[in-house]
């Protein structure tokens, strides 16, 4: 009886080891792929402008089990799809300059008081005292000469004038074309807070929705994030990134970006920079350094092809100050301003061009992904004056 009872208890100790050893083999699987070195997969980026994708180390790399099959790159919108959306949300964030404008113009007597209101309206828009004087100027002429205060008529004078301060002339394409199986190297610029970083990714998603190879380097590397979150925005797209060791020097990343883009006959190599306005000096001595060295693979006849400036278009008159800042460290080519959503200060489009004399190239009106498209002027115009 005893030797019954005694296997029965072995019988039982047995099947509670095995039971055990099956609990316990999905954890050490686990554990396994964790430390193996497997490819990792980012976790897709929050959207918002000036914030960008999520830079938790955990958040950002997902290690992938066996049998997992890679992330799905998502498709970006095309440029030119995205305008006609991003006009109806320019218009609704300039409701009250256009129709402002609009109302002060249709009145019956357009006399000295109501010409020094059309003047306030466009100063407070911050189209800038230089711009508003010469609108208002031409303005008062045209009327005075045609003799109609139609107000059909009115509307299209105001949006003759405001095209012509916006400057349609003016060259905004990118620089986005290989030489001679080169890259093209484009450096982005910025305080940070202004969208930077995110901006660049976006600027990959418009590229890549052309058809062009991309690759992303990681200049910014006093902040850590910066690196993480450029990553993420790139791997969304199918885009890679250069980055070294928090702290590294920002012209070595560069130039082995443009090394590696010249290698692997990439169209064009996006370089994020630091965004520190500590002192003007050093911001100077440390974008002019990148801006050399990351040109040195290219050739003695070449030099980076695009330095964009990202402005804060919510930042009024104080963006104005920065964009000065920067355009005397690197030779501005253009500009990319976010956030136009979110002001009715579109003027700061004709503040900006004037204070630095080159173009506004690219505009961000919201927070998604896609909500950066080529600036136009004509666009914006009508959908100030038909808002």
């Amino acid at each position: 009886m005893e030797s019954v009872i005694y296997a029965c208890i072995g019988v039982l100790v047995l099947l509670v080891i095995i039971a055990g050893a099956f609990l316990l083999a999905p954890s050490k699987r686990r554990r396994g792929d964790a430390t193996s070195g497997t490819v990792t997969a980012p976790e897709a980026p929050g959207t918002g402008v000036g914030t960008g994708p999520s830079t938790s180390p955990d958040s950002d790399e997902e290690a992938l089990g066996e049998g997992t099959s890679a992330p799905v790159l998502e498709t970006p919108t095309e440029p030119t799809s995205r305008l006609a959306r991003l006009r109806d949300r320019l218009s609704k964030s300039n409701t009250t300059l256009g129709r402002g404008l609009l109302t002060l113009l249709s009145r019956e007597t357009l006399d000295e008081q109501t010409w020094e209101e059309v003047e306030d309206l466009l100063i407070m828009a911050d189209i800038g005292v230089d711009p508003t004087t010469e609108i208002v100027d031409a303005l008062r002429e045209r009327v005075r000469v045609l003799g109609t205060g139609d107000p059909a008529a009115l509307k299209e004078l105001l949006r003759e004038e405001l095209v012509k301060a916006v400057d349609p002339t003016m060259d905004r394409a990118l620089a986005v074309d290989p030489i001679d199986g080169s890259p093209r190297v484009m450096l982005v610029v910025g305080v940070n807070g202004a969208g930077k970083t995110t901006t660049v990714g976006k600027i990959a998603r418009v590229l890549v929705a052309e058809g062009r190879t991309v690759l992303l380097g990681a200049a910014d590397t006093f902040r850590a994030a910066a690196a993480e979150q450029l990553t993420t925005w790139g791997a969304r797209v199918g885009v890679d990134t250069v980055r070294k060791e928090e702290g590294a020097d920002p012209a070595s990343v560069a130039y082995t970006a443009v090394e590696r883009g010249i290698d692997e006959s990439i169209d064009v190599v996006l370089v994020d920079t630091a965004g520190r306005l500590q002192n003007k000096k050093g911001l100077m001595d440390e974008l002019g350094k990148v801006k050399r060295v990351a040109a040195r693979p290219l050739g003695e006849d070449r030099g980076v092809d695009e330095v964009l400036l990202v402005l804060d278009a919510t930042t009024g008159q104080n963006g104005l100050q920065q964009a000065k800042v920067f355009s005397e460290a690197v030779d501005i080519t253009g500009i990319a301003l976010t956030k136009l959503d979110g002001t009715a200060k579109g003027g700061i489009v004709v503040a900006v061009q004037r204070t630095l004399g080159v173009p506004v190239k690219l505009i961000g009106l919201g927070e998604g992904a896609d909500d950066l498209a080529p600036f136009d002027a004509q666009g914006f115009v009508d959908a100030i004056v038909d808002g």
